[in-house]
């Protein structure tokens, strides 16, 4: 079995109501799948973290170095892919490509053995797994604290058992929106803060020292993702524990922020990260600081099916009688094409993903979705 194409899939929709981050506005969702292609018909998919346009280019320029080769060497050709861009990549966009390949070389992997991917990285802890919600985001023309805690509301009542909300623009309107999401789901629901690095070191700080009265499971991405010194003083000078690490791309990405322990819960991308290659690496040094492991997610079912095999896999630290579970972020935000692209849905059910058991990442994908969602001219 040889690689003997490879393609990109780029999907795009226009949105009716814009919403932003700290730091991105979206107006469209656009994402892309790669699509591996082996001599015997045997395919494997994964998907890229990040723009769609310039991550397709990347896997293009990757490409030619890929045919040919044997798709089972997934330690061999994940070197020689990070080596052939290293000089200009060791971060950003070359991470982030080289992640969709990996992702759909395990999903490969796991098909010649007919097992899924999660047993290929070395059994299955679990079978189920706890996701919360993830949203939030400022939305064009509606008031934000009303949008929040309606929002919030309706995950809880439909099963999650934790919500993640954006932050990261005013302290003090965000304060007003922690405090009606906070009113809105109840003592007992989980609550998380993202500021998608939108805050100087004081701003975090006083969100941090005056939000921990809402009870605050993690302050997400504080401060940029370069200034670990400013990572380092928010984890210090406030009670809530840090989280991060979309974009601390690879094990080099990880491993001074792991070393000087500036967070509390760190944050790889399977998508972004390097793939389960790369990804699972980083995971054993978690482990090695014991730093808590949550990865992040933010993508089609692709993505979904990739984070379930590596959360199915990922082993209890420490481990205990009554270990602490990892859970699984579930993008709750428009986008017509996250499920679509699948020819099952992986939709939780009260709040609770069921891992899929079939060969590889173990789904389908449905081709008229891509075909459907494809830009437009």
């Amino acid at each position: 079995m040889k690689i003997a194409e490879i393609r990109t899939h780029l999907l795009d929709v226009a949105l009716e109501t814009p919403f932003e981050s700290a730091s991105m506005r979206f107006s469209r969702r656009q994402h892309v799948l790669v699509e591996v292609i082996c001599d015997d018909g045997t395919i494997g998919w994964g998907e890229c973290l990040g723009p769609a346009a310039p991550n397709a280019a990347v896997v293009a320029a990757y490409a030619p170095h890929l045919i040919g080769r044997d798709p089972l060497a997934t330690e061999v050709i994940w070197q020689d892919m990070y080596n052939l861009l290293r000089d200009q990549g060791q971060r950003g966009l070359t991470m982030t490509a080289l992640s969709g390949i990996d992702i759909a070389l395990w999903d490969i992997k796991g098909k010649r053995f007919g097992v899924p991917v999660s047993v290929l990285l070395g059994g299955r802890v679990r079978e189920t797994v706890r996701a919360y919600a993830t949203g939030g985001f400022r939305r064009d023309g509606v008031d934000r604290v009303t949008d929040n805690a309606e929002d919030c509301a309706r995950h809880v009542a439909q099963g999650f058992h934790a919500v993640k909300i954006k932050i990261g623009f005013d302290v003090a309107e965000d304060l007003a929106v922690i405090r009606a999401v906070r009113e809105a789901i109840g003592p007992d629901a989980r609550l998380m803060i993202d500021a998608n690095h939108g805050y100087s070191v004081g701003e975090a700080l006083a969100l941090g020292r005056q939000a921990a009265d809402y009870g605050i499971d993690w302050f997400e991405e504080p401060v940029i993702p370069e200034h670990l010194s400013g990572y380092a003083e928010v984890r210090a000078g406030q009670p809530i524990p840090v989280a991060g690490g979309e974009t601390w791309h690879g094990r080099f990405g990880f491993a001074e922020p792991l070393a000087r322990r500036v967070i509390d819960i760190a944050q790889p991308d399977l998508c972004g990260s390097g793939g389960f290659t790369e990804t699972r690496r980083i995971a054993d040094m978690c482990a090695l600081h014991g730093i808590r492991l949550v990865p992040h997610v933010w993508g089609t079912g692709v993505q979904i099916a990739a984070a379930l095999q590596f959360v199915a896999a990922l082993l209890p630290d420490p481990p205990r009688r009554a270990p602490l579970a990892p859970i699984l972020e579930y993008d709750r935000t428009h986008n017509p094409f996250r499920q679509a692209v699948l020819t099952r849905p992986l939709e939780p059910e009260a709040g609770v993903f069921t891992i899929p058991d079939a060969p590889g990442l173990g789904i389908e994908i449905n081709r008229d979705a891509l075909r459907e969602f494809a830009p437009r001219a």
